[in-house]
């Protein structure tokens, strides 16, 4: 029986996990949980899904259920080490990190520490400290298998070259990985982006998904993520990588091989295949999704992005060049930069004029980025990107 972790259970990729647990049958369990404050949905779960541990961040949350968990569960205190704590427990088979932000990267660290096949959609520490997570899964056997669309369509590409431990060996197989991306709301909208209302910006055409990464995927920042996540988790250089806006989302991405065959994942946007992918590894289980039907998919569309109307794809890329605390800083001033605009403190634009400010002030460090690093990163470039936001001098910022 697999023993499952999920860490962020309220979120879209914790309720498609629960989803897809629930339809796989006995065995499959769920050992715990976490969330942070949607305490109603969070105590269905436990009554619904019984698992032995439950932790959620929030104090206040935490107050409110401590008397309402069943008697088989045990709440753990409100902190950091409680998602680090279940996410290292002996019994654990798998560990879905599904939290957002940099949040995950202490309770990803815990479960490699421990030697557990993580499946990962919190891609904030691989993008922080994403080459050296990689090589402490070789030093202690954990595995990182990728939960969102687009790194999981790229692994099933690998499929037969690659294994859960490392991806090392087939990067020089690899002619270019193409990286699709849906664009987000705005890829066809013409005129100037500033007047974007949240609500606008989190209408997403095609997935349904938290707050943050739907922003993220409107300014294309999220692809810029999954870029410098791909290139630490398959050992790829930035010219091996191409990104290539797709707005039916049926091709997944693809990749291109030295003979130049092309291996491309197809299917409907539901992120349950992924998900039910990661957790049932390596066998493939009936899934109860639609599935593609190409005469009704009928046509697919393929165009270059646009880096001067989305400056913070750009900005991604730039930062994955200069390496070093480079990405961390980047991750943590547009988490900064991504609440500011849902709270209206900045326009959708100003967003990216945030965080380049935030990268003009970071230090360049040699080498890559070690966890202690990218954590203190993190820290550093909050504090500026909240100095910043205060002192509303990212206006001056030219991208």
């Amino acid at each position: 029986m697999k023993q499952i972790i999920i860490l962020g259970s309220t979120g879209s990729i914790g309720t498609s996990s629960l989803d897809v647990i629930s339809q796989l049958g006995s065995g499959y369990r769920v050992l715990g949980i976490s969330a942070n404050t949607n305490t109603d949905l969070f105590l269905k779960q436990i009554h619904t899904f019984r698992p032995r541990f439950a932790a959620v961040l929030n104090s206040e949350s935490y107050q409110k259920i401590k008397d309402q968990i069943p008697p088989s569960t045990r709440l753990l205190p409100p902190e950091i080490d409680s998602l680090c704590f279940m996410a290292s427990l002996p019994s654990a088979t798998l560990v879905i990190n599904g939290v957002v932000g940099a949040v995950g990267f202490q309770p990803l660290i815990a479960a490699i520490k421990a030697g557990k096949t993580v499946a990962l959609a919190n891609k904030e520490p691989m993008v922080m400290a994403g080459k050296t997570l990689m090589k402490e899964c070789e030093r202690w056997k954990g595995a990182i298998l990728p939960v969102d669309s687009e790194p999981s369509a790229i692994f099933q590409c690998l499929s037969g070259l690659a294994n859960e431990h490392t991806y090392n060996r087939t990067s020089q197989d690899i002619s270019k990985v193409l990286l699709t991306a849906s664009g987000g709301p705005f890829a066809k909208r013409k005129g100037s982006l500033s007047t974007v209302t949240p609500a606008e910006a989190l209408n997403h055409p095609r997935w349904k998904m938290g707050k943050k990464i739907t922003i993220d995927s409107a300014t294309l920042m999220n692809k810029g993520f999954e870029s410098i996540e791909i290139m630490n988790l398959f050992n790829l250089p930035e010219q091996k990588m191409q990104i290539v806006i797709h707005p039916q989302s049926i091709v997944h991405s693809a990749v291109e091989f030295n003979d130049g065959a092309i291996l491309a994942q197809l299917g409907e946007p539901d992120m349950r295949v992924p998900i039910q992918y990661a957790i049932t590894y390596p066998k493939r289980l009936p899934c109860p999704v639609k599935k593609l039907n190409l005469i009704e998919a009928a046509k697919l569309e393929f165009f270059e992005p646009d880096f001067d109307r989305f400056p913070c794809l750009e900005l991604a890329l730039a930062a994955a060049r200069q390496g070093g605390i480079f990405p961390a800083v980047l991750s943590a001033a547009d988490e900064v930069a991504v609440e500011a605009f849902l709270t209206q403190k900045i326009k959708f634009t100003e967003i990216a004029k945030l965080v380049y400010t935030v990268l003009k002030a970071a230090p360049q460090t040699p080498g890559d980025a070690t966890l202690n690093q990218a954590a203190e990163a993190d820290r550093w470039a909050r504090e500026k990107a909240m100095e910043t936001l205060q002192n509303k001098t990212y206006r001056k910022a030219i991208i």
